[in-house]
């Protein structure tokens, strides 16, 4: 479900800055013969005096915003929270389900929803360390009401779990924007259809959806999350490694049936045991590139780098899974 809320919301916000970029297009007061080259991938504020705030810019991705927040709790709350119950508020251990994998997605949600709001705050032209507070503080906002709407629902419940795992994830976009002023080390996702055996199928349909816009949102078996650090950063004096080559480590866990165990009983109180197929966790170490890297003045390329960069790219890949084995893969997506 954090997947699904990001894109949402990763819309919204590329949008305020679009439609802030074209609202000044005009006020030469703003305009720059040149364009900086930034390696945010979000438009530079047009050379703004320092902390000198763009009121229009500031309305419309405040308006976003609030927007996003309210319109994500209506939609959410008619569109999945209606389907079920309503009770008073209560909590929910979920840390056993999944093998962590739906707190690895909360991680990257929280990280990219931080950097995205935080680009968007930056262009307004406020003081820089105030717009990364604010990125990391609308993207816990925004992930909070969905935990409150889990609380309040018979399905689910508050998750302290999850809430740690969107703290960790805002935290190392916060943490590295006023320490070190970029993201060296960014959090990343990747996804690769699993093979499901043909009696599974059906399985696999109803826990995940039967698009595969809603697998790339809910398969936890074909999901892959990735720590992608960029050595160059810790050393930009160096010539001997390229400024866009990241070195990545992943995590991954397939052959998952259900959240804690390959055990269920169907609508009509059949019991299907798989508990004989194991579930295996996965460990990766990769290259991969860091778009921001790249030198450009282009806008538009700022943007598709600053997307781009929330994935991991395919590239040869080291496993090592839970079954003791070593798997060298000639690209891993």
């Amino acid at each position: 479900m954090s997947i699904k809320n990001f894109l949402y919301s990763a819309f919204l916000l590329l949008q305020s800055v679009n439609v802030a970029a074209q609202t000044n297009a005009q006020d030469s007061a703003l305009a720059t013969a040149s364009n900086p080259i930034i390696l945010t991938g979000i438009p530079d504020s047009g050379n703004l005096h320092p902390h000198q705030v763009n009121k229009t810019r500031l309305w419309v991705v405040g308006g976003a915003h609030v927007a996003l927040l309210g319109a994500s709790f209506f939609a959410l709350n008619r569109a999945w929270y209606s389907d079920y119950p309503a009770t008073s508020f209560h909590f929910f251990d979920d840390f056993p389900e999944w093998n962590q994998m739906d707190k690895m997605g909360h991680m990257w949600t929280a990280y990219t929803l931080s950097r995205l709001s935080g680009g968007a705050w930056k262009y307004t032209g406020m003081n820089p360390k105030t717009a990364v507070w604010l990125g990391g503080a609308s993207a816990m906002a925004y992930q909070s009401v969905i935990e409150v709407l889990d609380g309040f629902s018979a399905e689910w419940g508050f998750s302290p779990y999850d809430m740690i795992a969107n703290v960790i994830g805002a935290g190392a976009y916060v943490s590295q924007e006023l320490g070190w002023k970029e993201q060296r080390i960014q959090i990343k996702f990747s996804y690769w259809p699993h093979d499901y055996p043909d009696d599974l199928i059906y399985r696999r349909d109803d826990l995940f959806g039967t698009t595969t816009a809603e697998r790339i949102l809910k398969d936890y078996n074909s999901q892959t999350y990735w720590l992608s650090v960029n050595p160059w950063s810790f050393d930009k004096s160096t010539r001997f490694w390229p400024r866009w080559l990241n070195i990545s480590a992943g995590y991954s866990s397939d052959l998952m049936l259900g959240g804690r165990e390959n055990k269920w009983t169907d609508a009509n109180g059949v019991i299907h045991d798989y508990t004989s197929i194991p579930r295996i966790r996965r460990f990766y170490l990769a290259p991969d590139i860091d778009f921001t890297k790249f030198r450009t003045r282009s806008k538009v390329l700022k943007t598709v780098f600053f997307v781009l960069n929330m994935i991991k790219i395919p590239a040869p890949t080291l496993e090592y899974n839970t079954e003791g084995k070593i798997v060298f893969h000639a690209i891993y997506f």
